[in-house]
C-alpha cells in the first residue's frame, strides 16, 4: 500500500518536526493539566506585522501637538468630538495626560481604567533607521538592530539563558502562528502551532489515519505507522520522535475550538484563546508569540478616524480585551505580561493616497497584572516640526526597545544574563514599569508540570515490545538523544547561507501568500 500525504499534510507533518527540534524526550507523554495560577510568568510577544501607524492609535487630543496633528493629517485625523472622537486617556487622579485611544481601542481604555495598560512614547530601534519591513523586522526579531548575522531570535536566547530552565519541561515556548516568526529561531524547545484541533496528521482517507473503535484488530493507521518509524538514533529520528511527541502532547489536553463567550471570532482572537489555554494547562510556557498582520496601511486607512483602520484597531482592542478579562476572572493575569509591537510607525504626515507612509518612531503597549499601568513612559518630544525634521518628518525614537524587554526579563523572568539576549546593548536603565515578583530573586523560579526523561546514559540493545493493543504505539527508544537544551549553533561558514536561503524563502512565501 501506498500511503499519500498532499502539500498541506506534508507541512503539517515537517513543522510538527521543526517546531520542536531536539526537543524529543521533554515533550513525551504530558498528562492531562489542572487548573492553577502558574508559579512562574509567561511573556505574551504580540508582533503586528506591517507597521501600525501609532499616531492614530494613542492619538494628541490638546495642546499645541493636537494642532501639528491637524494640519499633517486633514483627512484622516482621529477627532476629538462627535463619531468616532478619540478616548481620553487619564492618570490615576484623573489628571489629562493629552493622549487618548483610538475610537475604537474601547478594550484597551478599558484595561487602561483598570491600573493595567501601560504605554511607552516613540519606542523603536535607537542605533538603527530603516523603512524597509524586512529589515526592521529581522532586526527587532533577532534582537540586534543593525545586524542580522546572529541567527537566533531574542526569545530562543531569553530561553536558553533562563536561570532554572530545564530541558523537561513541556512547553516552553509557543509560536501560535502557521509558521516560527525569526523571534523564535534556533529554539529546539519551542512548538508552532497554529490552531491545536488542527495539529496532527488528517491527511489521506479518514478509514486510514488511525486505529479507531471498530478498526479491525491489529490495525495500525498512517499515525501509528509512523511513530513506529522513529526507533532509532540518529538525527532525524529523534527529531521524528519529538515531532510525535508534540503531536500526542497537544492531543492529551483539553484543547477547544470553541471561543468563550462574548469573545470575538477573529483570527487573532483564536490565537490569543490557544495561547490562553496554553498557560492554563500549566505546561510550563514562558513565551508565546503571535503575529497579526494587515498593518501597512498605505491607502485607503480611512478618514476621520472610520474606515480600515478603524476595524484594525477594533479587532486588536477587543481580542486582547478577551484576553486580559479571561485570565484575570481566574487570577492568571497577575503572572501574565502582553507587549504589542510594531516594526516601526508611519510618517506624520498623511499621504495622497489616504494613507501613511513608512516612519520611524512608535508607542509600545505593555498590559497584564505585573504592569504599573495607567502611566506613560519614556519621553515625548512632540509635533512641533523643528523636532521632526532632523528624523525626515518622522516621531523620532526616544526610548530603545530592549530597554523595555530587559526590564521585563529581569523583573519577572529573574533573568540575569540579558546581556547575552541583546548583544550589543548598554546603557541600561529601568523604567519602573513591572512589579517586582520574588521569582526575580531566585535563580531558579518554581518548575511547571515536567515529564520523565528516559535515561541518556544507556543504549538499549533488546528489540522493541511490538504493540499489543489496536490503538497501542511502539515504546520509544532510550537511546542518547546527543543534543543540547536550547539553542542549536553551527559554524558560521554553514549558519550564514542557511539564514539567507530562510530569508529569502520567507520573502518568497510573503509574495505569494504561502
Amino acid at each position: 500500500m501506498t500511503i499519500e500525504l498532499d502539500r498541506r499534510g506534508f507541512l503539517k507533518g515537517c513543522c510538527a518536526t521543526a517546531a520542536v527540534g531536539a526537543a524529543a524526550p521533554a515533550m513525551f507523554f504530558a498528562g492531562q493539566a489542572q487548573a492553577a495560577v502558574n508559579s512562574y510568568d509567561t511573556i505574551v510577544h504580540v508582533f503586528l506585522r506591517g507597521g501600525i501607524d501609532g499616531l492614530n492609535l494613542v492619538v494628541p487630543i490638546s495642546g499645541n501637538d493636537r494642532e501639528h496633528y491637524q494640519q499633517a493629517r486633514p483627512d484622516i485625523q482621529v477627532p476629538v468630538s462627535g463619531e468616532n472622537a478619540a478616548l481620553p486617556l487619564t492618570l490615576a487622579n484623573g489628571s489629562a495626560t493629552g493622549f487618548g485611544l483610538h475610537a475604537a481601542a474601547t478594550g484597551l481604555r478599558d484595561i487602561w481604567a483598570d491600573g493595567r495598560l501601560a504605554i511607552v512614547h516613540c519606542c523603536g530601534m535607537q542605533s538603527t533607521v530603516t523603512r524597509s519591513h524586512f529589515d526592521a523586522q529581522q532586526y527587532l526579531d533577532f534582537g540586534t538592530p543593525g545586524n542580522k548575522g546572529n541567527g537566533t531570535g531574542w526569545i530562543a536566547r531569553a530561553w536558553e539563558t533562563q536561570p532554572g530552565a530545564s530541558s523537561s519541561v513541556v512547553m516552553p515556548a509557543l509560536a501560535a502562528n502557521s509558521r516560527m516568526p525569526a523571534n523564535l529561531l534556533g529554539a529546539t524547545h519551542a512548538m508552532t502551532m497554529g490552531s491545536p484541533n488542527d495539529f496532527h496528521l488528517n491527511s489521506g482517507s479518514y478509514a486510514w489515519q488511525r486505529a479507531r473503535d471498530g478498526s479491525p484488530a491489529g490495525f495500525r493507521g498512517v499515525n501509528e505507522t509512523l511513530a513506529r518509524m522513529w526507533q532509532g538514533n540518529v538525527g532525524v529520528e529523534h527529531s521524528g520522535r519529538a515531532a510525535d511527541a508534540a503531536l500526542r502532547t497537544v492531543a492529551g489536553q483539553a484543547y477547544t475550538a470553541t471561543l468563550p463567550t462574548a469573545w470575538p471570532t477573529t483570527t487573532f482572537a483564536r490565537q490569543l484563546w490557544t495561547v490562553a489555554q496554553s498557560i492554563r494547562f500549566n505546561l510550563g510556557l514562558r513565551y508565546a508569540a503571535v503575529d497579526v498582520g494587515g498593518w501597512d496601511t498605505h491607502e485607503s486607512q480611512g478618514n476621520s478616524g472610520g474606515g480600515y483602520f478603524h476595524g484594525r484597531v477594533g479587532e486588536l482592542s477587543q481580542a486582547l480585551a478577551a484576553f486580559y478579562a479571561e485570565l484575570a476572572a481566574t487570577g492568571e493575569m497577575g503572572r501574565v505580561t502582553v507587549v504589542v509591537q510594531s516594526e516601526f510607525g508611519r510618517r506624520v504626515r498623511e499621504n495622497g493616497s489616504g494613507g501613511t507612509d513608512h516612519g520611524y518612531g512608535n508607542p509600545l503597549l505593555v498590559m497584564g497584572g505585573p504592569v504599573n499601568g495607567r502611566r506613560f513612559y519614556g519621553s515625548w518630544p512632540g509635533l512641533h516640526p523643528e523636532i521632526l525634521s532632523p528624523h525626515f518628518g518622522d516621531v523620532p525614537v526616544t526610548t530603545d526597545f530592549r530597554r523595555v524587554f530587559t526590564e521585563l526579563l529581569r523583573a519577572r523572568m529573574g533573568h540575569t544574563r540579558t546581556a547575552e539576549v541583546f548583544p550589543g546593548y548598554s546603557g541600561y536603565s529601568a523604567l519602573g514599569m513591572f512589579a517586582a515578583t520574588g521569582a526575580a530573586a531566585t535563580s531558579a523560579p518554581a518548575p511547571a508540570r515536567q515529564v520523565p526523561q528516559p535515561a541518556l546514559s544507556n543504549v538499549s540493545t533488546a528489540p522493541s515490545r511490538a504493540p499489543t493493543g489496536v490503538g497501542e504505539s511502539a515504546p520509544a527508544a532510550t537511546g542518547p538523544i546527543r543534543h543540547r537544551r536550547g539553542v542549536t549553533r553551527m559554524p558560521t561558514r554553514v549558519s550564514q547561507p542557511l539564514l539567507r536561503l530562510r530569508l529569502k524563502l520567507y520573502r518568497l512565501m510573503q509574495q505569494h501568500r504561502l
